[in-house]
Formats: C-alpha cells, sequence, structure tokens
C-alpha cells in the first residue's frame, strides 16, 4: 500500500520558517516525480514546487527564492523549507507524488502564517 505522510505544518509568524517533510513508503520513491501543492480557503488548489526523479526543481513564482524543495532517496522523503514566510502563504499543503500513470496524494498539513 502507497502511503504519502506529510508532517512540519504548524503557526508561524511573518517572516518566520517552516519545513514539511512527506515520507513515501509503498512505492519506487528513487524514480518518481514529487511536489508540494498548497490550498487555500476558497481558493484552487496550486502547485508550489516540484522535483523529479533526477533533481530538476520548479517552483511558481510566488514562492521563488523563499522556498527550496529536496528530496532524499535513501530516506524516501521530500522536503519543503519555506522561509520569509507571508501570510497568503497560508494553506493546506499536500504533498504529490507520480510516475507513468500513477498519481498518489498525501492527506494535507496546515500552514498558518500570522501577521
Amino acid at each position: 500500500q502507497v502511503q504519502l505522510v506529510e508532517s512540519g505544518g504548524g503557526l508561524v509568524q511573518a517572516g518566520g520558517s517552516l519545513r514539511l517533510s512527506c515520507a513515501v513508503s509503498g512505492f519506487i520513491f528513487s524514480l518518481s516525480h514529487m511536489a508540494w501543492h498548497r490550498q487555500a480557503p476558497g481558493k484552487q488548489r496550486e502547485l508550489v514546487a516540484g522535483i523529479t526523479s533526477g533533481g530538476s526543481t520548479n517552483y511558481t513564482a510566488s514562492v521563488k527564492d523563499r522556498f527550496t524543495i529536496s528530496r532524499d532517496n535513501a530516506k524516501n522523503t521530500v522536503y519543503l523549507e519555506m522561509n520569509s514566510l507571508k501570510p497568503e502563504d497560508t494553506a493546506v499543503y499536500y504533498c504529490h507524488m507520480w510516475l507513468l500513470n500513477r498519481n498518489y496524494w498525501g492527506q494535507g498539513t496546515q500552514v498558518t502564517v500570522s501577521s
């Protein structure tokens, strides 16, 4: 059974930092592409950052230079380092994994940034 378990969310003041983790089990993590998405109340889910199996990364413009996605294939884990957090970063953050025609999502972790 494939599982994606996120952790690291919480409440932080504006300007602060958080590190999200997503631990994967039951699938070939090293060959999979990974991403973090987020969904704020009343808004559509959006892609925040992605990292391919080869380590190439991409970011949505609003988080570039503040967030860093990385992966540790030995630990089957993908990370999202979030710095200089803003109230508009408040959302539920979801881990997403895909390979060929298979997609898997985590349950989400809440990030709340207070002003």
